[in-house]
């Protein structure tokens, strides 16, 4: 009898990851990393150590990846050092994301640790390894496969693999699984992260109409985004009174997508004459070689507008000629010098790490700084307590005061809101499968639930962690 295991995801955002077992195989769907709390926390990294997976490894014959972020794929430099050597399979496009995403994780895992360490040695505590390193990286790198859109492919003996266009970033999919298992076949969807149908530059998910079982993402399960162009003029009046103010603006964001559709966004604003500042530094190695792979890919890209179909005749600092991409350690720390007047684009997106805290460590005690936050931000992470209003917080080892000006922006989130969910779910009620919400806080997943009640009258059930299902 066919099982699937919530290893992760269940009732939490981030830390995807589920096992599917048939009477003959193991398949992992993701391999996620826990983010917010658990992320910064030493104590659950020495646990993970001690056992990093709730399950076998050994056991596992195939790995499947929907999409290159962290929280879906964090955790497989671990699954190699902990022996897997069987394949992972992922879109072509995801394989070439993650070298960039998985060397820049094992970087900052080493060098996290490294102050860590320096930490505990002063106390005469107990010193800790990084979850994985460069060599894990590689190691697990080799195991990697990328397949194309649309394409049926036999994995393991009597279990099948499509990837279908997800929208979320470049190579996010939809995954469909076709499982059989003693003469049954059953097929389970699972959404990985679907795309915000207003965002510019990916596609609208694919329409799928039939499955057994769907697991669905319900990050934003709790509301929509408001409209794209009630957030562009938000965005444009928290910049101008930034350049009134005379101040910088800072916007945490992910590397890969989210960084991407800023540069689309103030490329508008430059081109119609409405941007007054005359600097943007984005200030981080790894969103710039994510930029890169974004524009050798834009056969990809949401070709329906013609004005977009224009834009992307060119490169992007023909888009937006005073983008400059900062790639040194030397040319980041030169940007906390700048007092007034630049925008800044720096990871990571929640703020619990990379080159951001540093320019905050800066600005946020100025009154003329101004903040903006463009994503969601998950629960225990700086960007959440920021946002929560908290008017001290600790910085790389120092207090800082909040004075800076908040800004928060729904409208350019890469995921779905509440009525897309339902609507993209909503192509499968003729056949009504099971349904299971995951990737959501728990008050997110409630208030889909009931959504779907009222809408269609469908169950969907909420697992927790650990939790197994028959297929």
């Amino acid at each position: 009898m066919t099982t699937l295991t919530f290893y992760g995801a269940a009732q939490r955002v981030t830390g995807s990851c589920y096992l599917i077992t048939t009477a003959r195989h193991r398949l992992l769907l993701e391999c996620g990393m826990l983010q917010g709390e658990s992320r910064n926390n030493h104590k659950e990294k020495q646990k993970t150590q001690e056992r990093p997976f709730p399950f076998e490894v050994a056991d596992i014959d195939a790995v499947v990846l929907s999409h290159a972020h962290l929280d879906h794929s964090g955790m497989l430099p671990l699954l190699g050092r902990e022996g897997y050597s069987g394949p992972i399979y992922m879109t072509r496009q995801t394989l070439a994301l993650l070298p960039t995403m998985h060397r820049d994780a094992a970087f900052l895992q080493m060098k996290d640790t490294e102050w860590e360490n320096k930490r505990r040695a002063r106390a005469g505590k107990k010193l800790i390894e990084p979850l994985y390193d460069m060599d894990d990286v590689e190691r697990e790198l080799a195991l990697c496969q990328g397949l194309p859109y649309a394409e049926v492919r036999e994995i393991l003996p009597g279990i099948r693999l499509c990837f279908r266009e997800a929208g979320h970033i470049l190579g996010s999919a939809v995954v469909e699984l076709w499982i059989e298992d003693q003469g049954d076949i059953r097929k389970l969807v699972f959404s990985g992260d679907l795309g915000n149908s207003h965002a510019p530059l990916m596609r609208d998910p694919a329409v799928i109409t039939e499955a057994d079982v769907l697991l669905l993402e319900s990050t934003y399960g709790n509301r929509n985004h408001q409209p794209l162009d009630v957030t562009m003029e938000e965005f444009k009046a928290a910049l101008d009174a930034a350049a009134e103010s005379g101040g910088n603006v800072l916007i945490p964001s992910f590397a890969v997508g989210r960084t991407q559709d800023l540069i689309y966004y103030l490329g508008q604003l430059y081109q119609s004459g409405q941007l007054q500042q005359k600097n943007i530094f984005i200030d981080s190695p790894m969103a710039t070689s994510i930029s890169e792979i974004y524009e050798q890919n834009t056969h990809l890209f949401n070709k329906d507008d013609p004005e977009f179909r224009e834009i992307m005749t060119h490169d992007w600092e023909q888009w937006l000629p005073i983008l400059r991409f900062t790639r040194s350690v030397e040319e980041s720390m030169a940007l906390n010098r700048i007092s007034g007047g630049a925008i800044i684009i720096a990871g990571s997106g929640m703020c619990h790490g990379g080159r951001i805290r540093h320019h905050l460590k800066y600005n946020l005690w100025r009154k003329n700084t101004h903040l903006i936050i463009v994503g969601f931000q998950a629960r225990g992470t700086l960007g959440r307590i920021l946002v929560d209003g908290a008017r001290k917080v600790k910085i790389l080892g120092s207090e800082i005061a909040v004075k800076a000006q908040i800004h928060t922006l729904g409208g350019f989130s890469a995921h779905a809101g509440q009525s897309q969910l339902l609507e993209w779910a909503g192509h499968m009620r003729k056949v009504m499968p099971r349904l299971y919400l995951v990737h959501g806080e728990s008050e997110n997943m409630l208030a889909l639930q009931r959504c779907f009640v009222e809408k269609y009258n469908w169950d969907a059930s909420i697992p927790s962690l650990g939790e197994v299902i028959h297929l």
